[in-house]
């Protein structure tokens, strides 16, 4: 399948955010950053090379060792320099705190891929090719073929990749099905078959699972110390499966089995996420790899300006770690093989990991993955100051407790924010474009559930309340006919869940091209179905006494509402009519937003260029 940024972009943004827009979003620089990494001052430095000497010792640039090498020697402290140029190598192992890093502006490349050279001509314009590293997958157990069977077909769960001169091939079920852009793998007669003449061409093969684990355990004859690699400035790709893998508790597992159970259970922090700790990747690209970009666990993990691009479950997948912090980094393009029934998103956070922080990140074209999705028993969130757009939900906090949402952008996102039978979820102050704001609770409990124990590590079906909705600005372009915002409740808890999901709604900006139809959906109320389609802010406070005194609305608006959405420019390009500012934040939420004590702001991410009360 060739791959290409995703052109349903709805009101005409351009891809870059403009460094110098006043907006809550700081515009970047996102991604990695291109730069000079001069030789660290460490204990031992390794240099590597793509064409290094397995027998030289690696301790001046002249004579470089293998990458391979390296991993082996390095203790607590050491640095690994890479000098530029293709590593095609994986299944590495390493436990010791060491940096990883390019030779100044050099750029090393760690590809999970082999060159297939040996091609026979078959008819009908196919190619065959005998490989020996190839990976097999089913789909984990609890996926549901008697749902996606028909959706999905099960060769795309296998873990192979085939790229021509650079493009990702689509998997196929049989040589019938072959084109230039796609290849079928006989498992049993061990081939790889494409629909493209390989005349002159590069066909890259996956040939390694992953480019390396950080294990928790013994390792090249040395205990683990605990500590996380740094690692700056380099780009994996192309690798069956993984990229990266952090070990906790629990060894890396094999493909067939559960990789995220860990901690099984309600567990206390402080028992886990303690294996590992303090991984830091900066400026780091990891593309192209067939499940996840990798698998991270461990407190004090960051992530800062890189790119994670192209990946088919998972991007970025946090488990069971705390004190985490995700800033300026692009999430784009995930689940590009469409698979169903597997809850993709671009950033996965689960299973109990505590205040992790999502800042300013870049979070885009992903029409067939949600964005970043903190998943089961996670605790005390900070989402702030992000953009998000073209995705299934943005962001999406599912059985967790607490989390702060400010200061984000939504844009063409199925729903913008999804708060699902969770508690405690404060959002302020966030623009959302065509973007629904949900939040939801259901019957479902740690009895009788699918996965088993995972709700139990969340709040309970009478506990999902408490949310607060204030200061957001809500718009919806001409065409776009869902709810603003919608509290929906599951039909099976009418009667027994009396009181509201949230404590407060109020200060809110709804703004809609077209008119009429229902702006807000709202639950619990009596009556069947236990909720109501309203239709304006009136209605709501005659529904809800107490709600939306500060609220305004606007149907049929016409005019121009940002200030350039050509350029992503979306301030308000004017003050609205009876538009009040909000100026009762609590004082963490202004601290994360970086606004001072007293300051007012109207509704939205973005600030006016001068408040509200003093025009």
């Amino acid at each position: 399948m060739k791959v290409a940024a995703s052109a349903a972009i709805l009101i005409l943004f351009s891809l870059a955010v403009p460094p110098s827009a006043p907006a809550q979003p700081s515009g970047g620089p996102y991604g990695p950053v291109p730069q000079s990494y001069p030789v660290p001052r460490a204990e031992h430095v390794y240099y590597v090379a793509p064409d290094g000497n397995a027998d030289a010792a690696g301790t001046t640039l002249a004579e470089p060792t293998t990458l391979e090498v390296a991993f082996e020697r390095v203790v607590t402290g050491d640095a690994i320099v890479m000098r530029g140029g293709t590593y095609r190598t994986g299944n590495l192992r390493l436990n010791q705190g060491i940096t990883l890093q390019p030779y100044l502006d050099e750029r090393p490349v760690l590809k999970g891929t082999r060159v297939a050279t040996e091609w026979q001509a078959l008819r009908n314009n196919v190619w065959r090719t005998s490989w020996s590293t190839l990976f097999p997958a089913p789909p984990l157990g609890w996926w549901r073929r008697e749902r996606e069977g028909m959706r999905t077909p099960l060769h795309r769960f296998n873990n192979d990749m085939v790229f021509v001169d650079g493009e990702l091939l689509k998997s196929v079920g049989w040589e019938g099905e072959l084109d230039e852009d796609s290849f079928y793998i006989d498992y049993q007669g061990g081939h790889v078959y494409i629909g493209a003449d390989p005349t002159d061409r590069l066909v890259e093969i996956t040939a390694f699972d992953n480019a390396f684990i950080r294990v928790s355990r013994p390792c090249h004859g040395k205990e683990s110390d605990k500590k996380g690699p740094t690692i700056r400035g380099i780009t994996f790709t192309q690798y069956a499966y993984r990229a990266i893998d952090i070990e906790a508790k629990k060894p890396a597992t094999l493909v067939t089995e559960e990789p995220t159970d860990d901690p099984v259970g309600p567990a206390e922090p402080g028992t886990y996420g303690r294996e590992v700790v303090g991984t830091t990747l900066e400026n780091v690209t990891i593309s192209f790899c067939s499940r996840v970009a990798g698998y991270f666990r461990g407190d004090g993990l960051v992530l800062r300006n890189s790119l994670i691009s192209d990946t088919s479950t998972e991007g970025f997948y946090v488990i069971g770690s705390s004190d985490v912090l995700l800033e300026r980094n692009i999430f784009r393009r995930n689940n590009i093989e469409q698979l169903t029934g597997y809850y993709p998103a671009a950033v996965k956070i689960f299973n109990q990991s505590h205040r992790v922080t999502c800042r300013d990140n870049l979070v885009i074209d992903n029409p067939h993955s949600n964005g970043i999705w903190y998943d089961v028993g996670n605790q005390d969130g900070v989402f702030v100051d992000n953009w998000v757009e073209n995705a299934l939900v943005g962001f999406f906090f599912e059985i967790s407790k607490g989390a702060t949402v400010a200061g984000n952008v939504f844009v063409g996102c199925d729903r913008g924010m999804w708060a699902l039978n969770s508690r405690d979820v404060h959002v302020y102050h966030n623009t959302f474009v065509d973007s629904v704001a949900s939040f939801g609770r259901t019957e479902r409990s740690a009895t009788g559930d699918h996965f088993g124990w995972h709700p139990s590590t969340g709040p309970d079906v009478d506990e999902r309340q408490g949310h607060v909705f204030v200061g957001n600005l809500l718009v919806a372009s001409k065409g776009f006919e869902q709810p603003l915002l919608q509290f929906q409740q599951a039909r099976g808890l009418c009667g027994r869940l009396t009181e509201p999901q949230a404590a407060e709604v109020d200060g809110n900006v709804y703004v809609r091209a077209g008119s009429g139809g229902t702006l807000i959906v709202w639950s619990p109320v009596e009556g069947e179905g236990c909720h109501a389609d309203v239709a304006s802010l009136e209605e709501l406070r005659t529904l809800a006494p107490g709600l939306e005194s500060r609220g305004r609305s606007f149907d049929g608006y016409v005019g121009a509402l940002f200030r350039s959405p050509e350029l992503r420019r979306l301030e308000l390009a004017r003050v609205l009519p009876g538009l009040a500012d909000v100026d009762d934040l609590p004082a963490e939420v202004r601290r994360l937003l970086g606004w001072r004590e007293g300051d007012a702001r109207a509704p939205g991410a973005y600030p006016y260029g001068e408040s509200p009360s003093k025009r």
